[in-house]
């Protein structure tokens, strides 16, 4: 597991000494588990936000679970990927000791996120009119499946019932047989980035009406927005989308097609590729000026005799020689490549989009930047992910003030949950132990 890294990807170049984050001096309390709220509050870390994950002791997240596992760690590959750059404490919140530390970082925090059940939060006493209360600056951003309040507020959701239920999967796959979800989880991502952005704005909102407020991004209200503009199509002529595989259903040609030894895709937005793609690439003017195929209204009625013109033509030569001409011409194109040829692409390399960096058990671990690229307050050098309280104590002391003493009572106490508590309860304290004689 995890072989090659270092023969596969280059290390982590680290940011300027001394240069700015986005988002230095801001504080971020996160409650959130699985993928859309951690995967948002990765990003507020990447941009130099100080993240404390609070977790259950012991278990943690349940994302920490998903395979695959790697053996030496209490985490899996999606958290390896969701919860860089963070920080992890390990309180009970079953514990009135736990929970009394939560709210001493809510009051010392710039943003709360969390994607509880609804009414989880109002039960620990860590709702958003509590916390407001208690901390007037605070911005309070929810994650929920479809609402806080209201009439679906009872429903649990996840990325594929989401895709399910917002129309996105009936758009998906091919017509002569049932829609197809995204094996990618697309609604958990996009909701993260509306999330980033939702946070950003509450904050330089603050700056001007000086308190912080609440925030809800839902799940289905972003898979929604991720079908596209075929919402307004629908209403436009109040029919359904279309399944249409591979092939695009209002441009043409736009599609997957075989080199001599390769899958590539193209697509042709306008009338001008089009003329470009034939004319240049394949020196068909006689093609381009046919009547037939004048518009993309028209080509997408004549499209199975223009598909069947380009499947042959393509074919006489490898891909090389295509991508070179297309490149040449302007015609928008790419190679079908699995994920694993992509993160080893020469695009993603020039991107420098995969990196290793360092691990405290492994020695190195595979990282995938953001698509961000800040000139002046470079994204933040990425932290592993982190194993379960593996920052409790520097977090009680740096963020909260608490010494040792303070801390080991807290552990005594069940602060940090039962095992610890037991832990703690067989090692004699400060004051327990024998005096050491003087020298």
């Amino acid at each position: 597991m995890l072989e090659n890294l270092e023969a596969d990807f280059p290390e982590h170049k680290r940011r300027a000494s001394g240069a700015p984050h986005a988002l230095d001096g801001i504080r971020v309390v996160d409650f959130s588990h699985f993928i859309a709220a951690p995967l948002a509050t990765m990003i507020l870390a990447d941009m130099g936000a100080e993240v404390i994950k609070v977790e259950a002791p012991v278990r943690g997240d349940d994302l920490r679970r998903y395979p695959p596992m790697h053996p030496q760690l209490d985490q899996g590959a999606p958290f390896v990927w969701s919860n860089r750059n963070k920080k992890s404490i390990a309180l009970d919140l079953k514990s009135p000791q736990g929970l009394a530390l939560a709210r001493d970082l809510v009051c010392r925090a710039d943003v709360l996120v969390e994607n509880f059940s609804s009414g989880v939060m109002r039960r620990l006493g860590l709702d958003h009119e509590t916390c407001l209360a208690l901390n007037p600056r605070l911005v309070y951003c929810s994650v929920a499946a479809y609402s806080r309040e209201g009439a679906f507020a009872d429903r649990f959701g996840f990325d594929p019932i989401a895709q399910a239920e917002s129309g996105f999967v009936s758009m998906n796959g091919y017509p002569d047989r049932e829609g197809v979800r995204a094996l990618s989880p697309v609604m958990d991502i996009s909701t993260a980035m509306m999330v980033g952005n939702a946070v950003l704005g509450a904050l330089l909102a603050r700056e001007r009406l000086g308190r912080g407020q609440r925030v809800e991004v839902s799940l289905f209200d972003t898979a929604v927005l991720m079908t596209g503009y075929a919402t307004m199509q629908s209403l436009f002529t109040g029919k359904e989308p279309q399944r249409s595989g591979n092939t695009a259903p209002d441009t043409c040609p736009s599609g997957a097609f075989r080199a001599s030894d390769l899958t590539f895709y193209i697509n042709s937005g306008n009338d001008n590729i089009f003329q470009r793609l034939m004319g240049q690439v394949l020196e068909r003017p006689d093609v381009a000026a046919d009547a037939d195929y004048a518009t993309g209204p028209l080509r997408i009625r004549h499209r199975e005799r223009l598909f069947a013109f380009l499947d042959e033509a393509f074919a006489r030569h490898d891909w090389a020689h295509w991508q070179a001409r297309m490149r040449a011409a302007g015609v928008p194109c790419g190679l079908v490549r699995t994920v694993g040829e992509a993160i080893r692409s020469p695009e993603a390399r020039d991107h420098e989009l995969v990196t290793r960096i360092p691990h405290p058990v492994l020695g190195w671990v595979p990282n995938v930047r953001l698509p961000i690229r800040y000139a002046a307050t470079p994204m933040a050098d990425p932290v592993a992910a982190p194993a379960v309280g593996q920052h409790t104590q520097e977090v009680l002391r740096d963020a909260l003030g608490l010494d040792e003493r303070q801390i080991a009572e807290l552990e005594r106490a069940g602060a940090f949950g039962p095992a610890a508590a037991a832990a703690a309860a067989a090692v004699p304290g400060p004051m327990d132990r024998d005096p050491v004689p003087a020298s």
